[in-house]
Parts: C-alpha cells; structure tokens; sequence
C-alpha cells in the first residue's frame, strides 16, 4: 500500500534528518556574513530609515526617474544619506518617495524641483523627524526586542523545565530574525518604525511554531517521535502557508510603504521559520529524544545487571 507523499517525505526525513541540517547552517552563515559585511561597511547591521536615525521624507504623488534624481541629491549633497523609490499601485507607479539625513526640508524641496519643475502643494507632502527624536525611536525598539526575548526565553523554560530544547526553541527564532534583516540588507530596505513592529510580530509567530513542535515532542506520548513530528509538520505548515497567502495578498493590494516593509519582513521570516522550525529545531529535538532513550535504555540494562 502506498504511504502517499507525506509518508515519503516522513521516510526521507528520518534518514537524512542530520544532513538537512546543513540547509539552516548555510543560512545562517550567509546571514552573518551579509550582516557583517553591511556593518563594516556602513556602521549598521541594517539601514536605517529616517524615522529610526533622523531626515526629511518628501512624497510626491507623481512618478518622476527615480535614479536622475538620486543621482543629483548625491552629487548636490555628497554628506546626505539619499534614497529614493517609486510609489506603485497594482504594478503602475503613481508616486515618488525621497528620504534624505543631513539636509534641510527647504533644501530637499529645492533641490528636486530643478528636475520636477515646480510641485503643486497638494501634491507632495513633507515630513521630518529629528536626529535625537529618531535615536530615542530606535532605543525604544531595541528595548521592546530585547524584553521580548527575555520574557519569551523564560516562558518556553518555565513551561518545558528543559533547558537544551528551550534553546532550540528560542535559538530558531533569533535565526529567523538575523536571516530577516540580512534579507533587508541585500534588498536595500531601510528599516522604519513599521519594520521594528514587523519584527516583534515575527518573534510572536516564530516561537508559536516552535513551541507547536516542542510540545508535541516532548509532552505527548502517543505515537512515535517520527509520526508525532510528522503530524505536526502537517499543521505548521498549513498555519505558515495561510499567513503567507494573506501576506500576498496584502503586498498585491497595499498601497502604504510602511505595511509594505511590516509585509515584506513577516514572509522572509515565515520562509526562515519554515527552514530552522522543521529542519533545525525538529532535527536537534530528534537527536535530543533519541539520547535521552538511549539514557533510560542503558540506566534499564545496569540495574538489570544488578
């Protein structure tokens, strides 16, 4: 009788599961890498937007080319940090959006309508936010992220009382958050305050998975370790494949940057989860029952022996 794909998928896995670990460990690694790169290079892990550090946002509901005017503001402006991005609408571009550090908004204004011409005021709007304002922003979200790991961390050991897969468990979801950012790097995303958001909402999915799969390792008992992961591999990945259908549909429909970002951060850590939830934690949570078996059969044999 045949298994059907779930129980070839099951079979494969249980041979290969140690080798699979190789796919989170080249991740991982180019994540570090990206990141260490950009921060050598720049000072930062991630670009920061000007919402986070400090500039002018100036958005333009009309779309100019984007690359004659950074190339000017650069050339105008060689000590400013200058990005510039059209605003599109179902595929069709409908706006410009410029970000500038180090000048003023007069300036910004200035500088651009030498290649737009003059802008019609309903059609642009300014917005600045100071460096010491955009610092405290960023001390703020730095903050939040580290209390929720915190408390997260002490949760997840409370509830399992086992140290080693309560950092599986948390280890998987700081890896789902490096890969995130080293993804914004190659991108050139520059991170907002709606990207620290998107990035507290994936420490909330990212644990849920992991302690999915943790729980039903580990405190249920029916079932082998093989079929007790396989049955939860099916609901993980139902639960992953709705929220990335709802994340498509939200990029395709949006018409907001800042949801765009929270969008964009959430599905390449759902990808990343994918990866280290079911082949980094669920491969050490493996090795881990397997050796406290292994434990409990010799612990049987010596007071047999006895």
């Amino acid at each position: 009788m045949s298994k059907g794909i779930l129980g070839k998928i099951t079979d494969l896995y249980d041979k290969k599961y140690k080798l699979l670990l190789i796919i989170p460990a080249i991740m991982l690694l180019f994540s570090l890498y990206v990141l260490g790169n950009h921060y050598i290079q720049t000072g930062e892990f991630v670009t920061m937007g000007v919402s986070l550090k400090g500039g002018t946002t100036l958005s333009v509901a009309e779309a100019f080319d984007v690359k004659e005017i950074e190339n000017m503001l650069k050339t105008e402006f060689p000590n400013a940090d200058v990005s510039v991005r059209s605003l599109s609408r179902a595929g069709v571009e409908v706006g410009t959006m410029i970000e500038v550090s180090d000048m003023t908004s007069q300036e910004l204004l200035d500088a651009v309508e030498k290649i737009t011409g003059k802008l019609d005021k309903e059609k642009y709007t300014m917005d600045t936010t100071g460096s010491s304002l955009g610092a405290a922003f960023f001390k703020q979200a730095i903050f939040a992220l580290i209390a929720a790991f915190v408390l997260i961390s002490l949760v997840v050991y409370v509830y399992f009382r086992a140290a080693l897969p309560s950092f599986y468990a948390v280890f998987s979801v700081v890896a789902d958050m490096i890969f995130a950012m080293a993804i914004c790097v190659v991108f050139d995303i520059r991170l907002t305050t709606a990207g620290i958001a998107a990035f507290l909402m994936l420490i909330g999915y990212s644990i849920d998975t992991d302690i999915l799969l943790t729980t039903r390792v580990l405190k249920r008992k029916e079932g082998t370790v093989s079929e007790r992961m396989a049955a939860t591999v099916k609901t993980g990945i139902t639960m992953t494949f709705a929220a990335f259908s709802s994340i498509i549909v939200g990029l395709l429909i949006s018409e907001s940057e800042l949801l765009k970002q929270i969008l964009f951060i959430l599905g390449w850590g759902l990808f990343a989860d994918v990866v280290f939830t079911w082949l980094f934690n669920a491969a050490l949570l493996r090795m881990y029952v397997d050796s406290k078996e292994r434990a409990k059969e010799k612990a049987a044999e010596n007071a047999n022996g006895i």
